[in-house]
């Protein structure tokens, strides 16, 4: 009971709570109630897990106290390295691994970055990001790339990773719910969790205790990096053509479903249970808007206004535990 209440915090509730209720207005307002039409569900469950991949790994860092903006040109870069490997006939399993490591090498870079430069993370990132989208606009020359030539459709690699289960479950749901809960028993019910809340916290007396924090945000900045490679394989899988906008946006909205799941801005408070809910929350918002037909500027606003809420309640209930 104890690991359940860690992993399922009173932040997390409330997010549950304005996710049960999404489902109810969005059942009842879209016209002819699509939002709970089988295809809209089956599209959801396609392109939750791309938000929601990454935004474990962004809110993971955000509790260690540290933001990656970086997001929405690694995952792109990291998808363009593992078709430019299949291009040249090597193994997508093999290709898959290089990718997955050109990431841990980009977030390696944003740590050592950040905490050897002694640099903010946010201005850190933000150069990183606008450094690897003008690398990746020069090497890919911006055009598009057909995957089917490389990659048949149908073949095993491809069922393994977005494939469905039953005919029915798009196999990317497995994936998210399985890193939630490997990222989750991190967090939550190992030592290295521990090292996180207390970096996050409160450095200073993290290195008291004798943690290495520069060596903790390393690694939450490689965890971040490659969650973004393997959800930019992802992508490729499931669009089936390579495009540089890959991600695009993706490092707002992966802040902005931690916020929503109940991680602070300033570190040390947050769980993966909350980031989870919070991912799809926001990309459930952002679909039934869509759907009741709300322009795309409305959109934005919305998801806005929502953050604005969801930390000042936040905030609220933080001070009313603590006093």
């Amino acid at each position: 009971m104890s690991y359940i209440r860690k992993f399922f915090s009173y932040r997390a509730a409330n997010t549950l709570i304005v996710f049960v209720g999404l489902i109810l207005i969005f059942s009842f307002f879209t016209p002819r109630h699509v939002f709970v039409n089988p295809r809209n569900i089956t599209a959801l469950s396609k392109l939750i897990p791309d938000l929601g991949i990454v935004a474990l790994g962004v809110g993971m860092l955000m509790v260690c106290g540290e933001f990656d903006l970086s997001v929405s040109s690694v995952l792109p870069l990291c998808a363009f390295i593992f078709i430019s490997l299949l291009k040249v006939n090597i193994n997508p399993f093999f290709a898959l691994c290089i990718a997955l490591g050109a990431g841990a090498i980009l977030g390696l870079l944003n740590g050592l970055i950040t905490v050897k430069g002694h640099i903010p993370s946010f201005i850190t990132t933000l150069g990183t990001m606008m450094f690897w989208r003008g690398m990746l606009y020069v090497c890919s020359r911006m055009w598009p790339i057909g995957l089917r030539a490389y990659l048949p459709p149908g073949s095993l690699f491809e069922r393994i990773f977005t494939g469905k289960i039953g005919g029915v479950v798009p196999v990317q749901v497995v994936w998210f719910i399985a890193f939630g809960v490997i990222l989750g028993i991190i967090l939550h019910s190992h030592r290295f969790g521990n090292w996180v809340y207390a970096t996050g916290d409160n450095k200073e007396a993290a290195r008291a205790m004798g943690i290495n924090t520069d060596r903790v945000k390393t690694i939450c900045f490689m965890i971040v990096s490659v969650l973004c490679a393997f959800v930019g394989i992802l992508q490729l899988l499931r669009m089936g053509t390579f495009t540089c906008t890959q991600g695009i946006g993706f490092e707002l909205k992966a802040i902005a479903a931690s916020v929503v799941g109940g991680t602070f801005l300033t570190g040390g408070i947050g769980s993966i249970m909350g980031i989870f809910l919070g991912a799809i929350t926001i990309q459930m918002l952002e679909n039934g808007l869509i759907l009741m037909r709300v322009p795309v500027f409305g959109i934005s606003a919305f998801i806005g206004l929502a953050i604005i809420l969801f930390v000042i309640l936040n905030t609220y209930i933080e001070r009313k535990r603590t006093k």
